[in-house]
């Protein structure tokens, strides 16, 4: 579990406005917030895990290669998705279905992806800005800091236009902090003051080895080394989530380079469907973070603020709906193609690869006369 410490936090898990002293350089933004974006923001976070869980269910029957949960980790997602600017560029590593659907990515493509019927999902330039998935631990934030320095160089950057200038958000798990492509991002960031927000999500486990193997001191400390101002949020805490990246967004766009922020949240499932998380982690565990669940916890806000039943029944109609939407394209989807996989590997023709693909025409036909 967590070690009792402060950090940035509005809502309580009990649901109650409690703003830590941490947040307290945010407030201000978080006024600003309309009760509108907490519903918005509550919708979003059911309806993703509507869709995790579904799509859980549909690996395990065979429909999928594989899975990666994202279940526990709604607030951080959809909390700094919706800080975010249309013109914003968001690097994902590969489970921020939250922030890929808060952006408006139709989440089948997330499937068609895990299913080997695509190589890469989505066409970023149509999906708002929202790039690739990337399964190589940490190199989407090399990728991300480019992009970002790109951002400077085409003067993108600290003209004072809010509806203009841009800025980058990466996200990460705890594992990539222990990688060098990340260390490596962050040299770069510092150096060239990239309008960039390094989005850590903290889920405690870098598939099963804990972050207290990892590193004796608070994960985002390491970005003091650097340069670079950061601060640790309650991960499952969406108001706070949206308002330190909020406000970190805004100060990359404004020129002050870049930030760093540490999402304290749990993966409540698997690391992928092919792991067993019974095999390294306590249900007493589970159920700590499971009582600081991020949906209950605004649910809990919005009723005692007023909202009616109907809001709530009219949400589980739709989440039911949804799930059952993602069911039935996710069955429509074609079976993978297998050859897919030798065709982009490079850019041109490549003797190795032309090799591999006719060894594996041999495969197949060995098995069609087998049978």
């Amino acid at each position: 579990m967590t070690a009792a410490r402060e950090f940035a936090s509005a809502l309580s898990p009990e649901g109650k406005l409690e703003p830590t002293a941490a947040f307290e350089p945010f407030q201000e933004r978080l006024a600003t917030a309309e009760d509108s974006l907490w519903r918005t923001a509550y919708r979003q976070m059911r309806l993703v895990r509507a869709f995790d869980r579904e799509a859980t269910h549909l690996q395990r029957q065979g429909q999928l290669a594989l899975y990666v949960p994202a279940e526990g980790q709604e607030a951080a997602q959809i909390g700094s998705g919706l800080a975010a600017r249309a013109q914003d560029a968001i690097f994902p590593s590969y489970r921020e279905h939250g922030v890929g659907f808060v952006r408006g990515l139709d989440l089948v493509k997330i499937l068609a992806l895990l299913r080997g019927v695509t190589n890469s999902g989505w066409d970023p330039e149509e999906e708002n800005n929202f790039r690739n998935y990337v399964l190589v631990i940490a190199s989407q934030t090399l990728h991300a800091t480019g992009y970002a320095m790109g951002q400077t160089l085409d003067g993108k950057v600290g003209t004072g236009s809010l509806d203009e200038d841009e800025a980058t958000i990466v996200y990460f798990g705890d594992g990539s902090t222990s990688q060098g492509d990340l260390n490596e991002a962050l040299v770069f960031a510092r150096s060239y003051n990239t309008p960039e927000v390094f989005f850590l999500q903290n889920n405690h486990w870098a598939i099963s080895v804990p972050v207290s193997v990892q590193s004796p001191v608070p994960l985002y400390q390491r970005a003091d080394g650097f340069g670079i101002p950061t601060v640790q949020i309650d991960g499952n805490d969406v108001m706070a989530s949206w308002a330190v990246t909020g406000q970190f967004m805004d100060d990359a766009r404004a020129g002050k380079g870049p930030s760093f922020i540490e999402a304290l949240t749990y993966r409540m499932g698997a690391h992928t469907t092919s792991d067993d998380p019974t095999k390294y982690r306590s249900k007493d565990e589970e159920q700590y973070w499971r009582d600081r669940d991020p949906i209950d916890r605004l649910e809990k806000y919005l009723r005692a603020e007023g909202d009616a039943d109907s809001f709530f029944t009219d949400i589980d109609a739709e989440a039911a709906d949804y799930a059952a939407d993602i069911r039935r394209r996710t069955l429509a989807l074609p079976e993978p193609e297998p050859h897919q996989m030798f065709t982009h590997a490079y850019a041109d023709a490549n003797e190795e690869i032309r090799r591999q693909q006719l060894a594996f025409f041999d495969f197949e036909e060995s098995l069609e006369e087998d049978a």
